[in-house]
């Protein structure tokens, strides 16, 4: 099955990004917590830069409610220390009061010359339950308001939930053309009707290809309902050696001190723990061989000890190139990977299937990047 993503150019090139481990996720072995790995700035921005000097272009900056650093306030910070990678950087729709998420963001966009995409979420607050129908109604306010922010001259907006009126957007214009990419992640109806609607990129975490395809299937009913098309992305974590057999065993070596009462504790401490999406990761744990592969060379091991995406690709080089580009026939063409320990399975990453890839940045292949930067009000003076 083959999805045909947006019209734009490289469309035999994929986007392919790492993982900011922020949310204290990052381990010699699952389940067992390290000192020098633990989600600092001094560990976190080395794994970016560690990205960026291998050659991915763009890298996911994640979003905890209970664990791990400001996701924003990271994102700022990795500015001055890159100059190529993009910034994926996770926002909670309704966190932050969405005017002032709209100034927030536009500002990082001109910090970062154009070099930030975002990672849409949607989720119950601390202390809060809320239905699906009503996160989703929040999250599609936010995006109308945030798209109002960045095109428009004023923001008038009636929602159930905010009500702006005439509020000017002097200078909460980002760099980019029509603001960042919106990358998008959910199974339920409301989830992809916002996506088809709003967003660029729907996110998918790992299932077998059947199972992706058909996600595919659905949100790409969702956006031509809409009258658009989307691009698509897999959310995997990746174990790449020279050989097959070595790949699997340091599968089998990075669970190996794992006591299943810890990784249970771990996945529930997330606030997504109860998700749909979470749903479908554990039923592929369970649907999986005794050694965990519920397909040849996706291995669900992972979700034993984290909430979320929970499977990897794990296998030789060529085996792992072969399985990205059966993705890339599919129609997914933005891959976010990541491994334990980070940095050193971005450089294995990085030697072995990096090279061997057609890769293009988003943003540009959309022409969200300006060929002349645009004008600021600091560049013209202050007024006060």
């Amino acid at each position: 099955m083959t999805i045909v993503p947006i019209t734009s150019p490289d469309l035999d090139a994929a986007e392919v990004s790492w993982f900011a481990a922020l949310c204290s996720d990052d381990y010699r072995f699952l389940g067992v917590p390290e000192g020098d790995l633990r989600s600092s700035w001094a560990h976190c921005s080395q794994i970016v830069k560690t990205a960026e000097a291998q050659g991915f272009r763009n890298i996911l900056c994640p979003s905890s409610y209970q664990v791990g650093q400001d996701t924003l306030s990271f994102v700022a910070g990795c500015a001055p220390i890159t100059s190529s990678i993009n910034m994926l950087a996770a926002i909670r729709c309704g966190e932050m009061q969405p005017i002032m998420l709209a100034r927030t963001v536009a500002t990082l966009d001109h910090m970062l010359e154009g070099r930030l995409t975002l990672n849409v979420i949607s989720s119950d607050f601390p202390g809060e339950t809320a239905d699906s129908a009503y996160r989703y109604a929040r999250s599609r306010e936010v995006v109308e308001i945030l798209k109002q922010a960045w095109t428009r001259d004023e923001i008038n907006h009636k929602g159930e939930i905010y009500q702006f009126e005439g509020l000017t957007t002097d200078p909460a214009k980002p760099y980019q053309t029509g603001g960042p990419l919106l990358y998008f992640g959910g199974y339920s109806p409301a989830a992809l009707e916002l996506c088809g609607e709003h967003c660029d990129v729907y996110l998918m975490w790992p299932e077998t290809e059947d199972q992706l395809a058909g996600r595919m299937r659905a949100a790409h009913a969702a956006a031509e309902r809409h009258g658009r098309t989307l691009d698509y992305g897999l959310r995997v974590h990746v174990i790449v050696r020279d050989t097959e057999a070595e790949a699997r065993d340091y599968a089998d070596h990075i669970v190996s001190k794992l006591d299943d009462d810890y990784g249970r504790m771990i996945r529930e401490r997330a606030h997504d723990s109860t998700s749909l999406g979470v749903a479908h990761q554990a039923r592929n744990r369970e649907l999986a061989d005794k050694f965990g592969y519920v397909e040849p060379g996706l291995w669900t091991g992972i979700g034993r000890a984290r909430s979320g995406c929970g499977a990897a690709l794990v296998g030789s080089t060529d085996q792992v190139l072969t399985k990205l580009e059966r993705y890339r026939k599919m129609g997914i063409r933005a891959f976010i990977l990541s491994g334990y320990p980070h940095i050193e399975e971005a450089e294995h990453f990085g030697a072995r299937v990096l090279p061997q890839l057609k890769t293009c940045s988003l943003p540009e292949a959309y022409g969200r990047v300006p060929a002349e930067p645009p004008a600021t009000p600091l560049a013209q003076g202050v007024r006060r």
